[in-house]
């Protein structure tokens, strides 16, 4: 008796759930399949089915080998997936999606030596600011931050990432520096209207936590806007260190009530579910963390 044999059979057999659906798919008889499984009954020393002329169920016994069946398959699946994977060169078009502002900033800027490891891969990358629906718009890997919305779809960390509250130097010389998050609501601050909640701002006061609602005559829905508006003065604004690091790194945006503020979100990098991850995909991914471990992930 073949074990991963039977192990297949088996399961295709609790997922079809007739040995005559198994006996067609395998291009087999009927009696060929009852075969294998009485056999694994008998090596196993226990019945994994209950079997009645309509119908098939799973014995408790059954159940739980089902699902270790279930796992070992996948396991054995995925080390021959990889093990391909190794030895084929990737390529093929990517399809990448993310968030306007960091696809400028840094996912386009990296493509070239992407594209040098991997010459054989074309990239396609849709920049926006709102999420779309991966496998329907047919986008092989997203960069998404912050809490995930779908459990459904495969999710790598890349980084973890600071914000800070800043504003314009040209602002704060012309409206004042807030030394206490309430003095906010004296200000102009910037809403990103993409975020839930966005006008609410919290803030940490002796370890406990402290909300302030905020108000500004700017909003916008997308990065590259809210990154325009603090440079352009507008007011005052939180952000993540990948938006803005380099114009705090240039003084063009100063930080400020640092000592009120500490919070950061997850960068991930996402991809649609199933067994065989494209080695394209894989590689990116691969390449993405590396890249951005290495630049300390904007702090």
């Amino acid at each position: 008796m073949d074990r991963l044999d039977s192990m297949v059979t088996f399961v295709r057999v609790v997922e079809l759930g007739s040995f005559s659906s198994v006996a067609k798919e395998m291009n087999t008889t009927q009696p060929t399949i009852s075969k294998r499984i009485a056999e694994l009954e008998s090596w196993l020393g226990a019945k994994l089915l209950n079997r009645s002329t309509r119908s098939l169920h799973l014995t408790e016994t059954g159940a739980d080998y089902y699902e270790r069946c279930v796992g070992i398959l996948h396991d054995v699946e995925e080390a021959e997936t990889s093990a391909g994977n190794l030895q084929s060169s990737p390529k093929g078009t990517l399809r990448i999606n993310t968030m306007t502002a960091f696809g400028r900033l840094h996912i386009i800027p990296l493509l070239n030596d992407f594209q040098q490891q991997y010459p054989n891969i074309q990239t396609e990358i849709m920049l926006n600011d709102q999420v779309i629906d991966l496998i329907q718009e047919g986008v092989d890997v997203a960069i998404r931050m912050g809490e995930l919305q779908d459990s459904n779809l495969m999710a790598k960390k890349i980084c973890q990432c600071p914000w800070t509250i800043v504003a314009s130097k040209e602002y704060l010389d012309t409206f004042g520096r807030p030394s206490h998050p309430r003095e906010l609501k004296q200000h102009q601050c910037i809403i990103y209207s993409g975020m839930a909640k966005s006008n609410h701002w919290k803030f940490q006061e002796n370890g406990q936590p402290l909300t302030v609602s905020v108000q500004g005559n700017f909003k916008t829905n997308n990065s590259e806007g809210y990154r325009a508006g603090l440079r352009a003065n507008l007011g005052i604004g939180r952000a993540p260190g990948w938006l803005i690091k380099d114009l705090v790194a240039s003084e063009q945006l100063i930080p400020i009530l640092q000592d009120y503020y500490s919070f950061s979100h997850s960068i991930y990098a996402i991809y649609p579910p199933g067994r065989h991850t494209p080695n394209k995909v894989r590689r990116f991914i691969d390449f993405l963390d590396q890249q951005f471990q290495a630049a300390e992930c904007f702090t």
